[in-house]
């Protein structure tokens, strides 16, 4: 009988050892699992990020050649409307955030 309790007790504590690790590795696999959506999001941002760079470089290269090709007026018509885009985005930006 008593060999009976010393298996058992033996048996616990493999079984106690294997929850143990399983629990390890479940730990482990949501960390895996966490770093991969964390570099999915910063790969979207770099996409995001590289296609509003594009935008901006083809918009100054539009405004550049207006103001080239414009007289005067033009060149203030212009100059109006980027402080007013300015402007206008300062102020949405302080009544989202403000």
């Amino acid at each position: 009988m008593s060999e009976a309790y010393e298996r058992e007790r033996q048996n616990n504590a493999l079984l106690d050892d294997l929850a143990s690790k399983v629990t390890a590795l479940r730990g482990v696999t949501v960390d895996i699992y966490d770093q991969a959506r964390d570099h999915q999001v910063i790969d979207h941002s770099n996409e995001v990020l590289s296609s509003f760079n594009t935008s901006l470089k083809n918009s100054v290269g539009r405004i550049r050649l207006m103001a080239q090709t414009g007289g005067k007026t033009q060149t203030l018509r212009l100059a109006a409307m980027i402080v007013g885009g300015v402007v206008v985005l300062y102020l949405l930006w302080g009544w989202l955030f403000g």
